[in-house]
C-alpha cells in the first residue's frame, strides 16, 4: 500500500467512527461536549457542602437536640468538601494558575466568575468563623495539653484569644448561632447559583428552566444529609462506638422529608414539561428513554429516589414495628442509594443536556476516557480527595464525640 495513503485512510476511519456515534442531524460544533465529567463532579461536591451545613444548622438554629452528636462532624464535613470544591473547575480550566484573575478582574455578568466571591464569602465569613467560635474553647485546652506540631497548630488557631470565662464562652455561643443563621442562605446561594448557571441558558431546553436552581438546592440538601448519615455510621464503626439511636432516627427522618420535597419539586418540573408540551419535549423524551435510560430512569429515579423514599417512608409510618438495627440499616443503605442517585442527576443534567442538537433533530454520544484531563480516573480522585481531607480534619478536631456534646449543650461551662 502506498504510504501516502495512510493518513487519508486514518482520517477516513476517524470520520466513520465519528459518524457512527451520531444519530440524526447534528451541527459540527455539537459533536464534542464542551463540559465533561469534571463539571459533573463540581456541582456534586458543592451540593454535599451545602447539605452538610444544613444538617449542622438543625442543631444550632432549629434546636434539634437529638442531632447534637453529629453537629461537629457535619461542620467538618462541609469544610473538608468546601476545600476541594474549586478543584474540578481548576482542572477543567487547563491553566489553573490563571484562576486568580477571576478575583482581581471581576466580571459580574458571569455567574461562574462570581463563584470566586461566593466561595470566599462562604469559606471565610461563614464556615471558618463558625468553626472557630465552636472550637475556641477546645483549642485553648488542646494547645496546653498537646505537644509538638499539633500543639503548635492549636496555639496558632486560638489567634491569641484564650479567655475561658463564662461570659466569653456565652459570646462564642451567641456568635456561632448568628453566623449559622447567616450561613443558611449563604449555603443556598453557594449551590443555587450552580443551578442558576444552567437555568439561565435559554438555548438549551433541558437546562433553561426557572426551577433549575431550586432543584439543585433541594438535591444538595438531600445529598448532604445522606452523606452525614453514611459518615456517622462509618465513624461509629471505626471508633467501635454504639450509634446513638435517637440521633440516627432523627437523621433518617430529616433525610426522608428532604427527599420527599426534592422528589416533589423534580416531579413538578417534569409534569410541567409534559403538560406544556413544547417543541423540545419530543427530543427530551427520546433522550430520557434512550441514551439516559440507565442513569435517569434506573439509577436516579428508581434506585436513587423511589426505593429510598419507600424504605424511609416505612420507617416513619411504622417505626415501632421495625427493630432498631433494621431501621439503621435502612437509613444507611438508603443514604448510599441517594448519593448515587444525586450523582446520576448531575450527570444527566450536565452530560444529558449536551447530547442532543440545538436543531432538535439529532443526538451525539459521549464516551468517558480513563486518563487525561477529563478522564474518570481524575474524577474519582477528586471525589475521594475530600474524604481524605475530612479524615485529617476529624483526626485533628474530633478526637472524642463526647467533647462535641459537652461543648454544644453546655457552652458556658468552665
Amino acid at each position: 500500500m502506498d504510504p501516502a495513503l495512510t493518513p487519508i485512510l486514518e482520517a477516513a476511519g476517524e470520520a466513520h467512527q465519528l459518524a457512527t456515534s451520531i444519530e440524526g442531524y447534528v451541527y459540527p460544533n455539537e459533536q464534542n461536549l464542551l463540559w465533561s465529567v469534571l463539571i459533573v463532579v463540581y456541582p456534586y461536591i458543592t451540593g454535599l457542602v451545602a447539605g452538610a451545613f444544613i444538617m449542622a444548622s438543625l442543631v444550632r438554629v432549629f434546636n434539634v437536640k437529638a442531632l447534637t452528636p453529629v453537629y461537629r462532624m457535619a461542620l467538618l464535613t462541609a469544610l473538608g468538601f468546601l476545600i476541594c470544591a474549586p478543584l474540578p473547575l481548576l482542572f477543567h480550566l487547563g491553566h489553573p494558575e490563571r484562576s486568580y484573575q477571576v478575583m482581581i478582574t471581576p466580571h459580574v455578568s458571569s455567574p461562574m466568575a462570581m463563584f470566586g466571591f461566593v466561595y470566599a464569602w462562604y469559606m471565610m465569613a461563614v464556615l471558618l468563623l463558625e468553626l472557630w467560635c465552636e472550637y475556641r474553647r477546645d483549642l485553648v485546652v488542646w494547645s496546653v495539653r498537646e505537644r509538638g506540631l499539633k500543639g503548635l497548630l492549636y496555639r496558632v488557631l486560638t489567634l491569641g484569644v484564650r479567655d475561658l470565662s463564662p461570659a466569653a464562652l456565652h459570646l462564642d455561643e451567641r456568635m456561632s448561632k448568628i453566623i449559622t443563621v447567616i450561613g443558611i442562605p449563604s449555603a443556598f446561594l453557594l449551590h443555587g447559583y450552580v443551578g442558576f448557571i444552567f437555568g439561565s441558558i435559554k438555548a438549551n431546553p433541558w437546562w433553561g428552566n426557572v426551577l433549575m436552581p431550586v432543584i439543585f438546592i433541594f438535591s444538595a440538601v438531600v445529598s448532604g444529609i445522606a452523606l452525614c448519615v453514611v459518615l456517622y455510621k462509618e465513624l461509629c464503626w471505626f471508633r467501635r462506638k454504639v450509634v446513638d439511636a435517637a440521633c440516627y432516627d432523627d437523621m433518617g427522618k430529616f433525610l426522608f422529608y428532604a427527599l420527599l420535597v426534592d422528589f416533589t419539586v423534580e416531579g413538578l418540573d417534569w409534569l410541567h414539561r409534559l403538560y406544556a408540551a413544547e417543541e423540545s419535549i419530543f427530543v427530551l423524551k427520546q433522550l430520557a428513554g434512550g441514551r439516559l435510560f440507565n442513569t435517569l430512569l434506573v439509577i436516579q429515579l428508581c434506585l436513587g429516589t423511589l426505593l429510598p423514599l419507600v424504605a424511609l417512608g416505612a420507617t416513619q409510618m411504622v417505626p415501632e414495628k421495625l427493630p432498631v438495627w433494621f431501621r439503621q440499616r435502612i437509613y444507611y443503605n438508603s443514604a448510599v442509594l441517594i448519593l448515587a442517585g444525586v450523582l446520576a442527576m448531575r450527570w444527566n443534567v450536565v452530560i444529558g443536556g449536551q447530547l442532543f442538537s440545538k436543531s432538535l433533530r439529532g443526538f451525539t454520544t459521549f464516551k468517558l476516557g480513563l486518563a487525561g484531563q477529563e478522564g474518570w480516573l481524575l474524577a474519582v480522585g477528586l471525589i475521594v480527595l475530600p474524604f481524605i481531607v475530612l479524615g485529617v480534619l476529624i483526626w485533628l478536631f474530633l478526637p472524642d464525640d463526647t467533647k462535641a456534646t459537652e461543648t454544644v449543650t453546655t457552652p458556658a461551662a468552665g
